[in-house]
């Protein structure tokens, strides 16, 4: 399985931006498809934004137009983007990988990172 490891996370003033980015290691990372979750304390991860293998992305209705995730399959990496931050964005963000094609369910990828924290002050 591949490895993950989230960096950028910190505490953001509202209305500001933050990139999130996640190094894979150790499989095939053109072949994964990658997705960004977040969470609260009491609620399940759920995801922001995700990037196929092939490119294709996907937003939740909460970052949509706030929000760009991308790939770099050279260096390994996916990113996401946040502009316009708002307090409700407030959380731990992980990244996760699992073969080819996107889902909006948790329990279907099977690599995860260990999150990184994004405070968003208002």
């Amino acid at each position: 399985q591949v490895q993950l490891v989230e960096s950028g996370g910190g505490l953001v003033q509202a209305g500001g931006s933050q990139r999130l980015s996640c190094a894979a290691s150790g499989g095939t990372f053109r072949s994964y498809a990658m997705g960004w979750f977040r969470q609260t304390p009491g609620k399940e991860r759920e995801l922001v934004a995700g990037i196929t293998s092939g490119g294709r992305t996907y937003y939740a209705e909460s970052m949509k137009g706030r929000s760009t995730i991308s790939r770099d399959n050279a260096k390994n990496t996916v990113y996401l983007q946040m502009n316009s931050l708002k307090p409700e964005d407030t959380a731990v963000y992980y990244c996760a990988a699992r073969f080819l094609t996107i889902s909006t369910m948790a329990s279907d990828f099977g690599s995860w990172g260990q999150g990184t924290q994004v405070t968003v002050s208002s």
